[in-house]
């Protein structure tokens, strides 16, 4: 479904990624772990259209979408969920949601995924017409992630679903990321959290200074040395 190939991504003199390849398939559930300051969402902001790559290319469903304006990208199915929701904080739930289905003109399917959306995560129904600045930073993300499905994306990019968001709230949520992956839509999520990330993920790659230093299935990843003395050490410590 997605394949990236020397992928670069430069800020000025600054290149944050270097020669990056990734691919995902129809359906799957891939993990981009690393590090702070790792180049892992300049990526994600390259293949939604955010940024302009500095080289390599990128290929979604056998078309070239490189450098392409975000607005076509979603079109095409690729949406963003992105780091700290970046909800429209004045306006409703109902209004957030619909924000996201703006490139479509199905009003009956767009009526019928917002039921869907309310389905999967029914505190916002309850709240659709409360301001969506108001919410509690769990339903903020669950919002941000509602939004993105009201595009009807083929694939779900997940820019630190945990960040600022106590465990028992991230679990409740990645169990609705599960549920949205075994629709059929693909999951590329970028997370701090190693072990979360490797204990949903069906493949996962390791980046580190703009490169991916590390790619494998998720058991793969989980039993790696320098995945665990590294990232699951860190983490271990943290808790400490």
């Amino acid at each position: 479904m997605l394949q990236v190939k020397d992928l670069e991504v430069s800020y000025g003199p600054i290149k944050a990624v270097r020669k990056v390849n990734l691919r995902i398939e129809k359906g799957e559930f891939v993990a981009l772990i690393g590090n702070n300051g790792a180049g892992k969402t300049s990526t994600l902001k390259a293949i939604c259209g955010a940024v302009t790559p500095t080289g390599g290319r990128i290929e979604f469903e056998g078309e070239d979408i490189t450098g392409k304006p975000s607005h076509k990208i979603a079109a095409r199915g690729i949406a963003m969920v992105p780091e700290g929701r970046r909800i429209f904080a004045s306006m409703s739930v109902r209004e957030n949601l619909e924000m996201g289905a703006f490139l479509r003109r199905d009003y009956n399917g767009i009526a019928q995924d917002m039921e869907m959306v309310f389905s999967l995560f029914p505190v916002l129904k309850e709240r659709s017409w409360q301001q969506a600045g108001t919410l509690s930073g769990g339903e903020q993300q669950m919002l941000a992630i509602g939004r993105a499905l009201m595009s009807r994306p083929k694939l779900l990019l997940i820019d630190e679903l945990s960040l600022g968001l106590a465990p028992i709230i991230v679990e409740a949520i990645i169990e609705k990321i599960q549920s949205i992956n075994r629709q059929g839509i693909a999951i590329l999520l970028v997370e701090q959290n190693t072990s979360l990330a490797l204990s949903v993920a069906d493949r996962g790659y390791v980046m580190e200074q703009g490169q991916i230093v590390l790619e494998g299935s998720a058991a793969e990843l989980l039993a790696n040395e320098m995945v665990e003395k590294i990232y699951l050490g860190l983490e271990q410590e943290q808790k400490i």
